[in-house]
């Protein structure tokens, strides 16, 4: 341990700690903007200096280790002269129409600029604004960047892309795409986590609202609303609304109340993906065993009735992936295209949700009577999910499966405009046929939900019963790489699971370095899974995808139904219009060939 002195106090912390962490270990507060811990502690920002007596220069407190007899001040009049300083000159090179910005009133600079006191800024102002593709699922507006470099760090270090990186020097140090490269062609996966790290709105998901609110009050348009799992663990949150409060119920209560003609559940999809997936896996599994070797065609599993692209007699890849994650097949494709054939052909939920609507629901329903149209807006945890409702393989002609993806910043914001009051209204149950889901639906949320839930489902269609419920949690958890083999009616199964893309890389060098072996891989773009994606609400310097992960955790306990094949509904949609998973049918409205999406 070190001892030192922090503002006349004695303190002890472990060898190696920095003055922030020891000083906040001891109850001192240090103001911080560019760190971010076990990630970033550039000191870059200056705005976490502290004296040490003995040292002429102010210490960045975030990289300065703590030393043993080091005596600290983190609050002398040159300290809090040199923060607010150092803000002062911050907001001199920043848009600060604070009034026009999403992050108003969760903005760490604004933050830091009423916590300093800072009421005027004293020096000439700079601000540029670089182009951007408006048309980009995601925004950057430079005029807002305070070189905090944390995009850099977050995108290079959790998800091994390397999209971001520092431009000039010095005083003109600035922060953009790499080489100079359009933000579509820098192999940018729209995960969404700089997003949700950056301390101001320099950096948001693209806004469409507009187009939501559009087709609410057009009277010729008949509007659907699906919501994610993941949405339900956090959409109170930018609203003020307890977890206690933010029920499923008042969440329906509330799509309701800003005017949607359906309020349904993407549980439904996921329990129909889970169905596709789960059969195309026992498909893959037993041609792997007969074939004793695994190559895949560029379009993943061939099955029982074949996938357009997959080739007559091809043999499906082993391990194959999971496909539900935009953020991932993104990834496979502008980093790693040699696996785009392991992928499941499954389309995600949201997708699932989408076509299913539009060519079973929508007309039985008759939502399409006297000539509307049917708009399908989606509720979800992620930016990449704009991504995918725009690829062109998802459309009947000319019209797309999902109209619109929000996520859930923009949920509340769509609230807010609204004038509605969540926490007032009663609670309100999802509309059928697309509103029961499973246990095992919900939890896709949460790392390791799919695999849990494919397994469960597996094992009952290998064996002819069902499992525990809980047979296949050694899955879940927070680690960014996890393995397990599970017997499946005498087969073992090497499954793993990953979050984060740097984890995901790490897993597939293993793969192709012979160094491991699986049958069923789950990956998910963001750490923590949906539960952490870059579309949830943002909690200044907190991780919550594991309390997200808990709720979804808990809900699948309260479910009398744990299972996806369990699914009335999805029984249902079988009997009555898909037939049985993998039909042609199915494969028609449900698959889709990853290696044709455009990036």
């Amino acid at each position: 341990m070190v001892r030192a002195i922090i503002n006349g106090a004695p303190v002890e912390a472990p060898e190696g700690a920095t003055i922030l962490a020891a000083a906040r270990a001891a109850g001192f507060r240090i103001p911080t903007l560019c760190t971010m811990e076990g990630l970033s502690d550039i000191g870059a920002c200056r705005v976490c200096v502290v004296e040490v007596e003995g040292r002429e220069r102010l210490a960045a407190a975030c990289n300065t280790l703590l030393e043993e007899g080091m005596a600290v001040h983190t609050d002398t009049p040159r300290v809090l002269e040199a923060r607010r300083v150092n803000v002062e000159l911050l907001l001199s090179q920043h848009d600060a129409r604070c009034a026009l910005c999403v992050r108003s009133g969760n903005c760490v600079l604004q933050s830091l600029a009423r916590d300093l006191n800072v009421m005027d800024v004293p020096y000439e102002t700079a601000i540029t604004r670089d182009a951007w593709d408006a048309s980009f699922p995601f925004i950057r507006d430079s005029a807002k960047c305070v070189r905090c470099l944390r995009c850099v760090q977050v995108c290079a270090k959790v998800q091994g892309c390397d999209v971001w990186d520092v431009r000039n020097r010095a005083t003109r140090l600035d922060v953009a795409v790499r080489d100079g490269l359009p933000i579509d062609q820098a192999g940018c996966v729209l995960c969404g986590q700089c997003v949700t790290h950056c301390p101001t709105g320099a950096l948001r998901e693209r806004d469409d609202t507009a187009a939501v609110l559009a087709a609410l009050a057009d009277p010729n348009v008949v509007t659907a609303v699906q919501v994610a799992p993941a949405v339900r663990t956090a959409w109170g949150d930018d609203l003020g609304i307890s977890r206690e409060e933010a029920t499923e119920g008042r969440l329906v209560a509330a799509l309701r109340a800003l005017g949607f003609d359906y309020v349904f559940d993407t549980d439904f999809a996921a329990d129909l993906t889970i169905m596709e997936e789960g059969s195309e896996f026992l498909e893959r599994l037993a041609h792997a065993g007969a074939a004793g070797a695994a190559e895949g065609g560029a379009c993943g599993a061939a099955g029982a009735a074949g996938v357009a692209g997959a080739g007559p007699g091809a043999v499906p890849a082993l391990p194959m992936f999971t496909s539900c994650c935009p953020g991932w097949v993104r990834y496979l494709k502008a980093h790693r295209p040699q696996w785009l054939g392991n992928l499941s052909s499954a389309k995600s939920p949201q997708q699932m949700f989408g076509a299913t609507l539009k060519e079973y629901v929508g007309p039985k329903l008759g939502m399409d009577a006297d000539g509307r149209r049917v708009f399908c807006a989606s509720m979800m945890p992620c930016v990449a999910k704009k991504y995918e409702a725009a690829v062109g393989e998802m459309a009947r002609g000319d019209q797309p499966d999902v109209d619109a993806v929000l996520t859930v910043r923009e949920l509340a914001r769509l609230m807010r405009v609204k004038q509605l009051s969540p926490a007032a209204l009663g609670e309100s149950a999802f509309d059928d046929p697309m509103g029961e889901g499973t246990g095992a639906a919900v939890i896709f949320g949460a790392t390791g939900g799919v695999m849990e839930a494919a397994l469960r489902s597996a094992y009952a269609l290998a064996v002819g019963k069902n499992p525990d419920p809980d047979a296949f949690s050694e899955v879940r958890g927070l680690d960014g790489w996890r393995e397990k083999t599970f017997d499946l009616d005498g087969t073992p199964v090497r499954v793993a699971v990953a979050s984060g893309l740097a984890n995901a890389a790490r897993l597939l060098d293993a793969l192709e370095a012979g160094e491991a072996a699986y049958d069923f891989v789950e990956v998910m773009a963001c750490p923590g899974g949906c539960a952490g994606g870059g579309g949830q609400p943002i909690r200044e310097g907190r991780e919550l995808a594991g309390e997200r992960g808990q709720v979804l955790y808990g809900l699948d306990r309260q479910r009398p139904t744990r299972f996806s094949h369990e699914n009335p509904q999805v029984a249902a949609a079988y009997d009555e219009f898909l037939g049985a998973p993998l039909s042609e049918r199915a494969h028609h409205l449900l698959h889709t060939c990853q290696a044709d999406w455009s990036l």
